[in-house]
């Protein structure tokens, strides 16, 4: 899965796009003709991909995280592989800011402060998180940032590890997701127990409306 991003006016016409992280004594570049490929040289996976001179091909618009719809993504695997490149790229722009059930929070058994939970994103997907906030407890409704979501402070999520424990998500609290108007306490956001498995933010807010 590869996310895109896109902000004329701070970096330029280029598109960014990536699928992950590399540690920069790993980094691997590429370019050619208008295109350069970030490779983690230990893996050699391409993890970033700039398109330069987009603008006008791809009829982008937007600042920040966007999304490419079909033809798009289309376009842009042709301007990589006419460059030389042997990568295809592919996105998903289901939600990924979702309604969450915490089905089991238990402690993580090398901190004081972090719980170990499994929370229902959709009827056919349970996944593991580690949180730290002091009122994560099971049964809650949560609100659940999906690994490839886009935090309002720019942080990509991606799936990783917190002390030795796999965590493929974040539950969020309302700073978080810059919604204080909503709701301004400590901890993450507690959700109306009535609101269903897997709805996406934008409807979630409209509850609080």
């Amino acid at each position: 899965m590869w996310l895109a991003f896109y902000n004329q006016e701070g970096i330029g016409d280029v598109l960014l796009l990536t699928s992950g992280t590399v540690a920069d004594e790993h980094i691997e570049t590429k370019s050619n003709d208008n295109v350069t490929v970030i490779y983690d040289e230990i893996t050699k996976q391409p993890v970033s991909i700039n398109i330069f001179g987009v603008a006008e091909t791809l009829g982008l618009t937007g600042n920040g995280a966007i999304e490419l719809h079909d033809e798009q993504v289309k376009s842009v695997n042709q301007l990589i592989q006419k460059a030389g490149f042997d990568i295809e790229i592919s996105v998903d722009n289901s939600p990924k800011f979702v309604v969450g059930h915490v089905e089991t929070c238990v402690p993580h058994e090398d901190s004081d402060h972090l719980s170990v939970t499994t929370i229902r994103v959709a009827a056919d997907e349970v996944l593991q998180i580690v949180c730290g906030a002091r009122n994560i407890a099971k049964g809650l409704k949560v609100l659940v940032a999906l690994p490839g979501a886009v935090m309002p402070s720019g942080l990509i999520i991606w799936p990783g590890e917190l002390r030795g424990v796999v965590s493929n998500g974040m539950v969020c609290s309302t700073r978080e997701l810059e919604l204080t108007h909503i709701e301004d306490y400590p901890g993450i956001w507690e959700l109306k127990s009535d609101l269903p498995i897997g709805m996406p933010l934008s409807e979630v807010v409209a509850q609080y409306a």
